[in-house]
């Protein structure tokens, strides 16, 4: 008896399409890949712990570093540029970090702590 695998591999393996994801593929009907991927909700200004640190980059340059932001990159990328006009330097967002120009950690902690954060000094 032949076994024909071209007749028999479209009804054991499911397609499906997850929002944000790449297609998935199972075997097994008892997956439930509804609830497999759970959208990471965003914490509240104030219970975030930020940090802020300074560090010296290449030529003996100081930058002031924001860490411990919880939010998208969207939010990220406009709390940058308002901290950057508010110090009137320069600065990025990478990684997860801010990076301000300078330092500039005095000015940065009124600046978050009047929106709410929790900041605290570290290093530097």
């Amino acid at each position: 008896m032949l076994f024909l695998w071209e007749q028999f591999i479209p009804f054991c393996i499911k397609t499906y399409k997850v929002s944000n994801s790449k297609i998935i593929y199972s075997t097994d009907n008892s997956v439930n890949i509804a609830n497999d991927h759970p959208i990471e909700n965003e914490v509240t200004i104030s219970e975030q712990k930020v940090r802020l640190h300074l560090d010296r980059k290449r030529g003996g340059k100081v930058v002031t570093i924001v860490r411990g932001l919880i939010h998208d990159s969207d939010k990220m990328l406009s709390l940058t540029k308002e901290l950057k006009k508010k110090c009137g330097v320069g600065g990025t967002y990478k990684e997860k970090e801010i990076l301000i120009q300078g330092n500039k950690r005095d000015i940065v902690k009124g600046i978050l702590i009047e929106k709410g954060y929790d900041v605290k000094l570290s290093g530097g």
